[in-house]
């Protein structure tokens, strides 16, 4: 799991969002098209041999790798996002985060009965958002068939949340 060439477009910020918590700002890879593209292809490229129907992003840095990976695997996007940000009838499911809880939401029609999802967020960290989306996307009748992640924080354990699914990260810290 490591992609140095990535890992020098990444910033830590200490302290944010509360104390005690490193934020690891993917902005200035975004910011560098040759990282960024090469971030979208080697996520691609972890799932070449999945059919894949649907990519799910999670809000908000999970939308902007999500999107494109979308479109090369010829799937499309689904945004999963905050509580009230939807216009229509929802699916929710409430998480928790390393500093705190908070809920998901989904549109109803949005995933349906066994398509096959890809979830994709930029990072793992205690695995309470992603397995939310699963729950989220399962509860559809959707069938997650892969999580891909920029960055995993190792230390925080979050893929023994997301049990048996095939998981991939480009980066682990």
């Amino acid at each position: 799991m490591s992609a140095s060439w990535a890992t020098d477009h990444i910033r830590e910020i200490k302290d944010y969002p509360v104390p005690g918590v490193a934020f690891r700002d993917i902005t200035p890879l975004l910011g560098n098209p040759a990282a960024f593209g090469r971030a979208v292809d080697e996520l691609v490229s972890r799932f070449h041999d999945v059919e894949v129907d649907r990519v799910v992003g999670v809000e908000s840095r999970g939308f902007i790798i999500a999107a494109p990976v979308a479109y090369r695997l010829r799937a499309g996007f689904v945004p999963v996002r905050k509580a009230g940000k939807l216009p229509w009838a929802v699916a929710r499911e409430e998480y928790e985060l390393e500093y705190g809880t908070d809920r998901l939401e989904i549109h109803r029609d949005a995933v349906h009965p066994d398509e096959r999802i890809l979830v994709v967020d930029d990072v793992l960290a205690t695995g309470g958002t992603a397995a939310a989306t699963c729950a989220l996307v399962e509860g559809l009748g959707g069938v997650v068939v892969g999580l891909g992640f920029m960055i995993e924080l190792e230390d925080l354990q979050g893929r023994a949340r997301l049990g048996d699914r095939r998981t991939e990260s480009l980066i682990g810290y």
